[in-house]
C-alpha cells in the first residue's frame, strides 16, 4: 500500500505558553496539520485555554472560541448551527477539551450533543488530571496515581473511566484513540474524522504531562509510546458504536516499564503493579473480543 505523505503545514506558532515537554501542544500541532485552515476551535477551561495565549494574541492560526468549562459540547453545537445558516459546510468545528472538561464537568453537554448526533469533532487531549489548576484527580486519573487530591497513602483506588466506550454506547459514527507518539496514525484518524461529516466524531488523544506525571521534559514521546506498547492505552477505532478495529496489536511490554519511569507511580508496591497489569490484561481481552468479526446470524426458524 502506498501511503500519502503526511501534511507538513503548521497552524500553530512557536509563541504558545505550554510547559516544556507538554504533550497537549504536540497533539494540537498534529491535529491542525490534519484538519487544515478551514477549522474553528471551541476551547473550554483547560490547559489549552492558557496555552493558546491571552487576547489579543493567539498561538493558533485558526479561529478560537473560548467557552465555559461545562459547555464545549453545547457551544460546538451552536457554532455548527451558525455556520450552517451561513451556508458554510466546508469549515469543520472542533471542540478541544482536557479530561476534566470531557470525562467530568463537560460530560453532560458532550453526551447531549452526541445523542443529537451534532456535526462536529470532539477531541479530548487526556493528561489524566486537572493539570491547569494544580494536578487534582479526575475520573480519567488511573488507578494507583498520586495527585494533590489523592496524596500519600490515599492514592487513587479506582479505575480510569473508559470514555471511548461511553461515547461508543451513544452509537456515534466514529470514535477513536490516538497517541502523540504515533503521528501517522493520529493524523490519519483526524483526516478520517474530518471527512465523515454529518454526525458526531470523538477522538481521545493520549497527551503526556511532565509536570503532573513527574517525569523529565524530554520523556514526553517515550512515555506516550510505552503507554501503547504496554496496552495501557490501546489504539483503536469504533464505527457506529459496534465495528471495532485495532490499530496496534504487537506483543506487549510489561506494564512496569510504563509505571516505573513516572514519579506519580513511584509509591506502588510489586503487588500494586501486578494488580494494574491484571487490569490492563482484562481490558485488552475485552477490547480484542469486540474487535473480533461477528459470526453470521442463524435464522430464527429453520424448518
Amino acid at each position: 500500500m502506498i501511503r500519502s505523505p503526511l501534511p507538513q503545514t503548521d497552524y500553530m506558532t512557536s509563541g504558545h505558553v505550554g510547559c516544556p515537554g507538554c504533550g497537549a501542544t504536540v497533539a494540537m500541532k498534529f491535529a491542525l496539520r490534519a484538519l487544515g485552515e478551514k477549522t474553528m476551535m471551541v476551547i473550554p477551561a483547560c490547559c489549552w485555554a492558557i496555552i493558546a495565549g491571552s487576547h489579543p494574541q493567539c498561538s493558533l492560526k485558526v479561529p478560537v472560541l473560548h467557552t465555559a468549562f461545562a459547555t464545549a459540547g453545547a457551544t460546538a453545537s451552536g457554532l455548527r448551527a451558525a455556520l450552517d445558516m451561513r451556508g458554510d459546510t466546508e469549515t469543520v468545528v472542533v471542540a478541544w477539551a482536557g479530561d476534566g472538561g470531557t470525562f467530568d464537568i463537560g460530560f453532560q453537554a458532550l453526551s447531549g450533543a452526541v445523542e443529537r448526533n451534532e456535526d462536529f469533532i470532539y477531541v479530548c487531549y487526556d493528561n489524566e488530571a486537572y493539570m491547569n489548576t494544580g494536578v487534582q484527580r479526575s475520573s480519567s486519573t488511573p488507578f494507583g496515581t498520586r495527585t494533590t487530591t489523592t496524596p500519600g497513602a490515599s492514592w487513587k483506588q479506582t479505575r480510569k473511566k473508559n470514555i471511548v466506550e461511553a461515547l461508543a454506547a451513544h452509537r456515534i459514527p466514529y470514535a477513536a484513540t490516538a497517541s502523540i507518539a504515533y503521528p501517522e496514525d493520529m493524523i490519519q484518524k483526524f483526516q478520517r474524522a474530518r471527512i465523515l461529516k454529518g454526525g458526531s466524531r470523538f477522538i481521545h488523544v493520549f497527551a503526556t504531562c511532565p509536570t503532573g506525571w513527574r517525569v523529565p521534559t524530554d520523556q514526553c514521546i517515550k512515555i506516550a509510546r510505552l503507554a501503547v506498547q504496554t496496552r495501557v492505552f490501546p489504539l483503536y477505532e469504533v464505527v457506529d458504536g459496534v465495528r471495532y478495529t485495532l490499530n496496534h496489536d504487537a506483543a506487549p511490554r510489561p506494564v512496569r516499564d510504563y509505571l516505573s519511569i513516572q514519579g506519580r507511580f513511584n509509591h506502588l508496591s510489586d503487588v500494586d503493579c501486578d494488580k494494574i497489569q491484571t487490569m490492563v490484561d482484562e481490558d485488552w481481552m475485552l477490547l480484542k473480543r469486540k474487535a473480533t468479526p461477528w459470526p453470521p446470524l442463524k435464522p430464527a426458524y429453520d424448518p
